[in-house]
């Protein structure tokens, strides 16, 4: 099987919306990322860093989805990284509550051995600094790396961004962050000067509006499949890349077609995602369900028109 190593957030959120409030539950970008891929046939590997507060039963729930936790460095005495935020009634936006970097203020990626020759890398949103530092740790080329970010890293941390940006072949953003990034307002212009910052293909995130995805003078659309009820927003973006990420792993195709199929799928495990609080629909999503779903993308977008 592929390997797909994954660079990400393990932690504690606190989430409040207009349909409800959790207390402490799983979170973190390398957690959505990782039980996304999982959903594909292949080796994943997280590599991120908890306290000794992380319950055993979360890493337990981790390896039984078959990610490889040799990576997840537990420090002794250490809390966990927790985020607390409150969405708007729109759930588009939000406020964030508190923020406790914990034992991540300090970390160090350290990639396992056997990962080390990864077919494909996904840089969760880390300070650049980190990213840039698992990159430097691998001893074979990868095949695709993919780099998720977000503005505030543009807004302390730009030089280092664009020094790790340079490096990669696939950056995954929202619009807003496109914009701030590339000074352009149109997406199209946009994505144009960052594919000339280093990455070949572009990767804008819209939310419930869908992503495209730019390769040099090409760009292709997926929607977001229409939902009756959106209960939490939170990791959305992380399952999208996980999916799109674990499909290019599994089907060992870096090519744009193939890209194409892969953003359905990270749109497809997306709005999964949302349907419930936290991590808690990923973690009981059957295959079943995920192929009834891409049945309904196809249908959503498939159409015969006679051209003339």
């Amino acid at each position: 099987m592929n390997k797909l190593l994954i660079v990400g957030t393990v932690a504690f959120d606190a989430i409040e919306t207009p349909f409800g409030k959790t207390d402490k539950i799983l979170g973190g970008a390398g957690t959505y990322i990782g039980l996304s891929a999982s959903n594909f046939n292949l080796q994943s590997a997280i590599v991120s860093v908890v306290g000794d507060d992380f319950p055993q039963e979360y890493i337990d729930l981790l390896r039984d989805r078959n990610i490889d936790v040799s990576g997840l460095e537990i420090v002794k005495g250490g809390k966990t990284f927790f985020w607390s935020g409150k969405y708007h009634n729109d759930l588009n936006s939000r406020d964030t509550l508190a923020t406790e970097l914990n034992v991540l203020a300090d970390f160090q990626p350290k990639v396992p051995q056997n990962f080390k020759n990864a077919d494909v890398v996904m840089l969760g949103n880390l300070h650049p600094i980190v990213q840039s530092s698992v990159l430097d740790q691998m001893e074979v080329k990868p095949k695709l790396v993919v780099l998720d970010t977000m503005n505030f890293w543009m807004d302390c941390a730009l030089e280092d961004l664009l020094n790790v940006i340079k490096r990669i072949d696939v950056i995954t953003i929202n619009d807003e962050e496109a914009r701030q990034l590339s000074g352009e307002y149109s997406l199209v212009k946009a994505a144009a000067k960052i594919q000339s910052m280093g990455p070949k293909y572009v990767v804008i995130k819209k939310g419930e509006h869908g992503a495209l995805i730019f390769h040099e003078k090409e760009v292709f659309f997926a929607p977001a499949l229409p939902l009756e009820e959106v209960f939490d927003p939170t990791g959305a973006g992380d399952t999208f890349a996980g999916g799109f990420a674990g499909f290019i792993t599994q089907s060992e195709n870096v090519s744009f077609e193939n890209m194409k199929t892969a953003i359905i799928h990270g749109s497809n495990l997306a709005s999964f995602c949302v349907e419930k609080f936290g991590t808690e629909r990923m973690i009981g999503l059957s295959k079943e369900e995920v192929n009834a779903r891409l049945k309904q993308f196809k249908s959503l977008t498939q159409f015969d028109i006679a051209l003339s």
